[in-house]
């Protein structure tokens, strides 16, 4: 466990006042995006600390050794950052058994957003020379109890205890042994509270030690949890299984006895079966969703960056609107609300199934609406394709149409082949010396405007590069959206347009 020594925090500490200190001392610089401290030694390598925050004097042990890096763990503090904050978990921290999950509790939230924000920055410019013209305010909610979604390892433990035990939980840092935990702030309440009783439930299970996965997602009245079972569950479990849900009323098992495409409510032929969904009321929709499709994990950011993204797009009721990368409709119906026309475009088929039964969904909703608030509760159409963005090609692209703006929400690896497509299209209209484009190209016209939001600040950086260096878009906002607090994890959203 690490020592602290107690001084008073001098957040402008010298490099002359840390001479005054033995040379094991680091001070440490700044934090990178993986929460580790950085620092230099006397001969000017770099030390990546775990625990050290910005401004601190610390010393550390080494536990990688590299010709230009060393990475260590903080085993004192003699001069305290003001941003250090005490733990809200007891599982976080560098003892040993500490949880993974998170890797900035000991930070403050606001000194959080400020990292990311500045990773954003850095990796716009380094990566892609995009600098925007204006940093847009961070969008932020709740630090505690955010996180509606989660896959839990579960592990039953022969030689703990006298019986045995079932841990429940994320894996402990830097490790791949689960995390014995007790709670889990970031959950839910009535979701962390369930910890316990769930490890009881398991470890009086006939197949507690096949089943190594339980994942959950929460939904406005529901709690839906996947069990992941290796062999098939005995009449007992099954009965202990609808005890706990008797027990906790808003509990819905979902049994995996294989792939995903195994997924499936359990009791689900008896009929009476609540209907797992979000909502995003500032527009009027309701979201079903099965608990293995994709959702945001953070509903309260997630409602404030639907309002955010469809605003900076400034859609107009004349306009033609797509929305690429669209999942089961989280953009793409509330754009309806408010566009002409919206295309959906989505590369997993399951999902656009989804959002087209979504859609349909939410019309009728309207329609009724309609004969109350007439107009006022418009809801137009939308069309939904499967295609594979990875590969899409300007060709493709142009058949899509004329859309005036587009939004765009593309996993961690990003939009790489679309922006380049866009490029493509592009370059082949302001090219006079192509020989005999299609009717489509002729036509064809770009976006004034685009929306991107982003899960990972490298591939945005890479596609903003693209469409300012070669598409001739201008980056005029970016910012970051904290929908994981306390975790290293940066979400954000640029808006680029047409110069």
């Amino acid at each position: 466990m690490r020592k602290k020594i107690k001084e008073k925090s001098n957040e402008t500490g010298t490099a002359q006042e840390s001479k005054s200190y033995p040379v094991e001392w680091l001070r440490v610089e700044s934090l990178d995006i993986e929460a580790q401290g950085v620092a230099h030694k006397a001969d000017g390598k770099v030390v990546f600390i775990d625990g050290a925050l910005p401004q601190e004097l610390v010393s550390a042990n080494v536990n990688d050794k590299k010709d230009n890096w060393e990475k260590a763990t903080l085993s004192e503090i003699k001069r305290e950052s003001s941003q250090r904050v005490t733990p809200h978990c007891p599982h976080f921290g560098l003892h040993a058994g500490a949880c993974g999950g998170c890797k900035m509790q000991h930070l403050h939230i606001s000194a959080q957003v400020a990292v990311k924000q500045r990773a954003l920055e850095d990796a716009l410019w380094h990566l892609g020379k995009v600098k925007a013209q204006s940093v847009l305010r961070p969008i932020e909610g709740p630090a505690w109890g955010y996180r509606y979604r989660a896959r839990i390892s579960v592990k039953f433990v022969r030689k703990k205890g006298e019986r045995g035990e079932v841990l429940i939980g994320f894996h402990e840092r830097k490790s791949r042994y689960v995390a014995d935990m007790h709670i889990c702030p970031v959950l839910p309440v009535h979701v962390s509270d369930l910890l316990m009783p769930l490890r009881e439930l398991i470890k009086g299970m006939d197949a507690k030690e096949t089943i190594p996965q339980l994942e959950v997602a929460v939904g406005d009245a529901v709690v839906a949890m996947v069990l992941r079972h290796m062999e098939a569950l005995s009449a007992d479990d099954m009965d202990r299984l609808r005890d706990f849900a008797k027990r906790y009323p808003y509990v819905q098992w979902w049994l995996q006895p294989k792939g995903v495409d195994s997924v499936h409510v359990m009791d689900g032929d008896k009929g009476n079966v609540s209907t797992l969904s979000y909502a995003l009321p500032q527009f009027g929709i309701t979201m079903p969703f099965k608990p293995t499709e994709f959702t945001q994990v953070n509903p309260h950011i997630n409602q404030v960056l639907v309002s955010r993204a469809l605003r900076l797009l400034g859609v107009q009721k004349k306009e033609r609107v797509i929305d690429w990368f669209c999942g089961l409709g989280n953009f793409t119906l509330p754009l309806a609300t408010q566009a002409k026309e919206v295309l959906g475009v989505e590369g997993s088929e399951e999902l656009v199934a989804r959002a087209r039964q979504n859609d349909l969904f939410n019309q009728s909703i309207f329609m009724k609406n309609m004969a109350v608030y007439g107009k006022n509760a418009a809801y137009s159409a939308i069309k939904f394709v499967v295609r594979n963005l990875f590969e899409i090609t300007g060709s493709v692209l142009a058949e899509d149409g004329i859309a005036e703006k587009w939004l765009m929400d593309p996993p961690r690896e990003g939009a790489y082949a679309l922006v380049k497509a866009l490029v493509e299209l592009v370059s082949q209209k302001n090219t006079p010396t192509i020989e005999n484009p299609s009717s489509v190209v002729k036509t064809w016209q770009p976006p004034k405007r685009i929306v991107y939001v982003s899960c990972n600040p490298a591939t945005l950086a890479r596609d903003a590069g693209v469409l300012v260096n070669e598409a001739g878009y201008t980056c005029t906002a970016a910012g970051v959206v904290n929908m994981f607090p306390h975790t290293a994890h940066v979400e954000s959203i640029a808006v680029f347009e047409l110069v």
